[in-house]
């Protein structure tokens, strides 16, 4: 299994079909994203994890800041979605607590950089205890904001924070098509699992561009679908 493109913020009937063929293995759907650009109701989120696993090739991603795990539960139940990435800083009883009440989810947990550190790094023990399957280093923008800002992380930085993580990890932040040379120390390392785009997957007015993703996708060595 090579490594793995997510492609996030998928909203239209069209985007699953698109970008698993363009090479997406995991197409990231946001819910409880209050104002968030890509935010679904839980209706439109169900519908299009059924087209993403339609695909037979991609695996719908649950993109979320809720820390709820009753209502966490609930979504991954009524959508059938497994893998659930953790965007904000929910803490890591969150993890324990989703893990016992959806033993098969595939958690992934977003580590947040700001000012070249990882600001949750003295907590990366205990994610890993409660059941964090995966990490997913992303930067924090100068406002504040976290969650597709296509804000570039540093590739010191991110070397920094991904040497000796217990678990395997994607990149975000500021990734396409011509930059995987940049950061070739860090998907170097044994934990390596992917990246995650959005902004450079698009093209102006917005929509996901298809030739855009798949140079994506070459640029950084990427043609595997999602693990089941």
């Amino acid at each position: 299994m090579g490594p793995l493109l997510k492609v996030c913020g998928a909203t239209r009937d069209a985007d699953p079909a698109l970008l698993a063929g363009a090479g997406a293995g995991l197409v990231g759907l946001w819910h409880g994203v209050p104002g968030g650009p890509a935010e679904l109701s839980a209706d439109r989120l169900a519908r299009l994890a059924d087209a993403v696993r339609a695909t037979g090739t991609a695996e719908p991603v649950l993109v979320t800041f809720l820390a709820d795990v009753a209502a966490l539960t609930a979504v991954l139940r009524r959508t059938g979605i497994r893998w659930v990435q953790l965007h904000a800083y929910q803490p890591p009883g969150v993890v324990r607590a989703l893990k016992a009440a959806a033993p098969d989810a595939v958690v992934v947990k977003v580590l947040h950089l700001r000012d070249g550190a990882c600001v949750e790094s003295r907590f990366v023990p205990f994610y890993t205890r409660a059941g964090t399957d995966l990490f997913l280093l992303d930067r924090v923008a100068e406002d504040g904001r976290v969650g597709s800002t296509g804000v570039a992380l540093a590739p010191g930085d991110v070397l920094r924070a991904a040497t000796g993580l217990p678990r395997p990890f994607l990149l975000a932040g500021g990734l396409g098509a011509g930059n995987a040379g940049d950061y070739a120390a860090a998907t170097a390392l044994p934990g390596y699992a992917g990246i995650d785009v959005d902004t450079a997957a698009r093209a102006a007015g917005g929509a996901f561009d298809p030739a855009a993703v798949a140079a994506i996708a070459a640029g950084w060595g990427i043609g595997a679908p999602a693990p089941s």
